[in-house]
């Protein structure tokens, strides 16, 4: 009789907030550049011809409060705050106009990036696996319910380090809303529930050090907090 030889790896959980129920974590999209701003700061033109996506193992997902590392292989590690679209219901081919009602809820979230390793990587026209898919890389809040925050629509974005403002913007600047990122995405991959979308960054993106405290919002969404440990 044939057996598995190793345990499976469990899957992530993120809390419900104000309840006792949690998500399992399925997978992690994330949408590149979906800012005009922050894609000139990243000496990038805007393309609106399409959204593009990279992914993230769930073993980057770590919740808010606690302390994450320094990663080996950069010198160069940086923040991007983001609102993220939690899925709570199956979407394949789903329409603009349906897709937000394939959403379970939101929360905050930050997309942390070797970003020295990233450029080199773009230079050579080659993935950005190892700049963006870094364990614990993909910190998230606490899920609010898509009832409680309403529409996706002008509520601000906002990102500190240290307790200085370095991201402030608000989701009417997105390039793509969300239900076209539903939409666009769904035509690719099964979604399903528990499949969380990081919707990109606004300008302001920066490097942190060792005992930083970096700590985000989007309104109505709640707040995150985490410390950058010591150097892995």
């Amino acid at each position: 009789m044939s057996k598995t030889l190793f345990d499976p790896a469990p899957s992530p959980t993120v809390p419900v907030a104000g309840t006792q129920d949690s998500i399992n974590v399925h997978r992690v999209f994330c949408v590149g550049r979906n800012y005009e701003a922050h894609a000139k700061e990243m000496g990038q033109a805007v393309d609106r011809e399409k959204p593009f996506y990279f992914t993230k193992s769930r073993d980057a997902i770590v919740l808010s409060g606690g302390t994450i590392p320094y990663p080996c292989g950069t010198e160069n590690y940086h923040y991007e705050m983001e609102l993220v679209v939690v899925i709570g219901a199956p979407a394949f081919r789903v329409s603009v106009q349906d897709a937000m009602s394939k959403v379970f809820g939101y929360a905050c979230g930050l997309d942390m990036t070797r970003r020295d390793i990233q450029l080199a990587e773009r230079a050579k026209q080659l993935p950005w696996d190892l700049g963006k898919d870094v364990e614990n890389s993909a910190v998230i809040s606490a899920i609010v319910p898509a009832a409680q925050f309403g529409a996706p629509a002008k509520q601000r974005i906002e990102m500190r380090q240290n307790g200085v403002t370095k991201q402030d913007g608000d989701l009417s600047l997105l390039i793509w809303s969300v239900p076209e990122i539903i939409s666009h995405l769904s035509g690719f991959y099964h979604l399903r529930p528990g499949d969380l979308i990081y919707t990109g960054t606004p300008a302001g993106v920066g490097p942190v050090q060792p005992g930083d405290v970096l700590e985000g919002s989007v309104a109505g969404a709640g707040d995150l907090k985490i410390t950058i440990g010591a150097r892995e």
